[in-house]
């Protein structure tokens, strides 16, 4: 019984404990700020208070905590009056405020000697300080412009550098302020010797992405720039570059580069799902950084009924590891072109190089392809050198851009002489752009277009893969996944004739899609597609249409989009659901 009571006492407690802290709160109202005034008010008072020490505390020092944000916005000659109602609970505090006439700044000595006086970064710091003479005195600009010259020469290498003056004096009763800010620079140090591994890193890797040298005025963003470059090649799992200002001597300073090597091996498991190549899974082994020269391998193994794959890719940096690389490939792949089986067998040397936003790209490629459908049967070798060049710009999310527009142009020839099955210059473009309509909506439009130019006589001798088709969630959505191309009768061996798709040596595709954003994370689309893929001469173009749901993911939006032809009668409606980014 004993017990009982105690535990029942205990919660009596418990539950009296919020009422009996609710007797000491007190609740403030503010009167006479404006919006700035007010919310500097409510900083410097803080939370109301919780208990009866601490609501005798903030009382005793309230006038003078209103007084004191109102001085740092420059506020010196408020008028405080604070009324307490203790018949209420809890006690209510109305602070009423006549801020009365601002300080404004009647003296502004901002001084820069030494080696930063000459500094353009500084200059462009004086040229627009934040604060001006006859501005209202606001303590907290003139803290941003110490705290930012003192920040800018640590940026810049003024590492001796300090204030010899900085002061606001205030005269209340005239409502002036004098403010006094010099700095002095010294001298601006130089970037001394660069110490890192070896062992992680080779020096010649390490200087092609180096924007700086020792001897060099030293500059932060200059390091970061480095930093950032090494941390993209996926070499490292962590990169920090600090000075090391201990050191410092003779007008120089060394500066520590510290790698964190990414794991050795990674591998990764995925699983994916389009209507055109169905349900797929895939694995990828990775090896970022074979060697200290920055080499790198990729190991990539896909299975989908459609198309099931392998390829391995071992990357050799040239003059610079992100900008200038060379591809070395092999693959193997079968896949289903119209009617067609394929199987591919390649080998290919590439060299890929960056400048800005473009990419180009050349290349030497061997192919093998076998390819059937009923008694069309073909194995033939191909040796295509060829090149790309390609170019992305995009504002906004990049899986998601509010305007944009890629481009890539593909060019491929061979000749018998060099041992192909053909004589063929390949030709193929793609371009998607991307633009705003209103607040909520855009316009994706894109365009395709190809052609294999055959020596004559020759024309069965391209390969599925050569070929261009059409169709799919992808392309002509309102049709099959590649159901359209240049169509053969074929007799089957039971003696049945039926039409065979089996690839054209043309394309030309067009589309535009209007898509509103109608909740963050959703928006609807509306689309027109048209083309044909066609054999030289024959150019027949058909026309779908549709409509969608896009669900938006930080990988790209989820698309279930719903087509059909306009150009056939009673057409099948098309259902395609796909994942990713217009680029």
């Amino acid at each position: 019984m004993l017990r009982v009571f105690r535990l029942w006492f205990f919660v009596c407690c418990l539950l009296s404990g919020p009422a009996l802290a609710a007797d000491a709160l007190l609740e403030y109202r503010l009167e006479g700020l404006d919006k700035a005034q007010r919310a500097n008010v409510e900083a410097w008072l803080g939370a109301a208070p919780e208990s009866e020490a601490a609501r005798s505390n903030f009382l005793s020092s309230a006038r003078e905590r209103v007084a004191d944000s109102l001085k740092a916005l420059g506020y010196y000659r408020a008028d405080i009056d604070l009324s307490v109602d203790r018949s209420r609970n809890p006690w209510q505090l109305l602070v009423s405020v006549t801020p009365g006439p601002p300080v404004t700044i009647a003296e502004l000595d901002i001084q820069v000697t030494g080696a930063a006086q000459g500094d353009p970064a500084f200059q462009r710091l004086l040229a627009s300080p934040g604060i001006a003479l006859g501005d209202t005195l606001h303590h907290g600009q003139y803290e941003t412009l110490r705290n930012a010259l003192l920040q800018l020469g640590q940026r810049r290498g003024y590492f001796d550098a300090r204030l010899l003056q900085r002061s606001v004096e205030v005269e209340p009763a005239a409502n002036t302020a004098r403010v006094h800010l010099h700095y002095a620079s010294g001298d601006r140090y130089l970037v001394g010797e660069l110490r890192y591994a070896e062992d992680i890193v080779s020096p010649t890797l390490l200087k092609s992405l180096r924007s700086f040298s020792s001897g060099e005025p030293y500059d932060v963003a200059r390091l970061q720039t480095l930093q950032a470059e090494l941390q993209r090649t996926g070499y490292f799992s962590g990169v920090t570059l600090r000075p090391l200002l201990d050191e410092r001597a003779a007008g120089r300073v060394p500066v520590r580069l510290e790698l964190f090597p990414a794991k050795r091996h990674t591998i990764e498991v995925g699983i994916g799902f389009s209507t055109d190549t169905e349900e797929r899974v895939s694995a990828t082994w990775t090896t970022p950084r074979v060697n200290r020269f920055g080499h790198s391998q990729e190991t990539r193994f896909e299975y989908s009924r459609i198309n099931p794959s392998g390829q391995f890719i071992y990357n050799i940096p040239l003059t610079h590891p992100l900008d200038d690389v060379l591809q070395l490939s092999l693959r193997v792949e079968q896949n289903e072109y119209g009617d067609l089986d394929s199987n591919q067998n390649e080998a290919q040397v590439r060299r890929e190089r960056r400048y800005g936003n473009w990419v180009l790209s050349y290349h030497l490629r061997l192919l093998n392809e076998r390819w059937d459908a009923a008694t069309v049967t073909g194995d033939e070798d191909y040796v295509l050198p060829g090149f790309t060049v390609s170019h992305k710009t995009r504002q906004g999310s990049p899986v998601n851009p509010d305007r944009g527009f890629s481009q890539f142009y593909e060019v491929e020839a061979t000749s018998s002489q060099l041992g192909s099955s053909i004589d063929m210059t390949r030709l193929y473009a793609n371009w998607v752009y991307v633009m705003p309509l209103g607040d909520r909506g855009r316009v994706v439009s894109r365009a395709e277009a190809g052609a294999a130019l055959i020596g004559e006589g020759q024309r069965d001798d391209l390969a599925p893969s050569l070929s261009f088709f059409a169709g799919g969630s992808q392309s002509l959505r309102g049709y099959g996944y590649q159901s359209i191309g240049n169509t053969v009768p074929v007799t089957l061996r039971d003696g049945e004739a039926v039409d065979y798709v089996l690839g054209a040596d043309r394309l030309a595709l067009a589309s535009i899609e209007y898509q509103y954003r109608f909740l963050p994370d959703w928006r609807a689309a509306v689309f027109v597609d048209g083309g044909d893929a066609f054999d030289e001469g024959e150019f027949d173009a058909v026309v779908g249409a549709g409509f969608g749901l896009h669900y938006l993911t930080p990988v790209g939006a989820v698309k279930l989009e719903i087509a059909n032809s306009v150009s056939e009668d009673n057409p099948d409606w098309r259902i395609h659901i796909n994942i990713g980014a217009e680029f």
